[in-house]
């Protein structure tokens, strides 16, 4: 995720980025991709250049970085933490007696090619502050402000969401083949139908249903096709999905 990040903001050319990392493979392959982007395996090194911090390691990392970084931490520094499960609480228990803005950001990873549904929760932001984390992940995808009460439910429809998708892709692409339709042509049709029924509810504003009653004519094969999926507990196994993934 966090190469994604970097990937995702060295477009903006006025940003001046950094990434650490303890790997040199890493690293040395972002900067032949980047060569504008900054390096380093040293953590502190990059926290103490940094204006915006990024914590972007696994969940059971965060209190290391943060230890190791402490020092570099103080007045004029934003810390962000894009680690799954991590609660802001959790992260002011280990910055001691440290004040600062601490942003929650969840992107998903749709993030990679510019689409990501993020969500930003904060502690200590002033409305500025606020105002330049949005517009970093704004570069990548929509951003969402939300409470971080609100950031599993919100994870679970996109985040984990993702995934569920790609599920539902996958198994139209079965289907089709069924039907004769070769893999890379059906493939395509499935792309083009998930990006155009996103756009249809974007554009409109309308509730999926309505859409929907666009297409289902009375006798109609849609309206088959969908009783059958709901007969097969279709939408029971969605809502159960999203709580399986709170």
């Amino acid at each position: 995720m966090g190469a994604s990040i970097a990937c995702g903001l060295v477009k903006e050319k006025a940003l001046e980025i950094m990434v650490a990392n303890p790997t040199k493979g890493k690293l040395e392959n972002l900067k032949r991709a980047h060569s504008e982007v900054a390096i380093t395996t040293d953590n502190r090194k990059a926290a103490e250049w940094a204006d915006v911090i990024i914590i972007a390691v696994k969940p059971w990392v965060v209190h290391t970085v943060i230890s190791e970084i402490k020092p570099c931490l103080h007045t004029g520094k934003q810390l962000v933490s894009v680690a799954a499960g991590v609660s802001m609480k959790e992260i002011f228990s280990w910055l001691d007696n440290v004040y600062l803005p601490v942003f929650r950001v969840i992107p998903n990873t749709a993030l990679s090619v510019g689409d990501s549904m993020t969500f930003i929760a904060n502690k200590n932001a002033k409305e500025q502050e606020l105002e330049v984390i949005v517009s970093l992940f704004a570069k990548m995808g929509k951003v969402m402000c939300v409470d971080e009460k609100e950031i599993p439910a919100c994870m679970a429809l996109a985040s984990c969401g993702i995934a569920y998708a790609m599920r539902y892709a996958r198994a139209n692409m079965e289907g089709a083949i069924e039907l004769g339709v070769k893999p890379a042509q059906a493939l395509e049709i499935i792309e083009q139908t998930m990006i155009g029924a996103a756009r249809l509810l974007e554009k409109s504003g309308n509730h999926p249903e309505a859409e929907i009653d666009k297409v289902t004519t009375p006798g109609g094969l849609t309206i088959k096709g969908i009783n059958a999926l709901e007969e097969n507990g279709f939408t029971t196994a969605v809502v159960k999905a999203l709580r399986a993934s709170v």
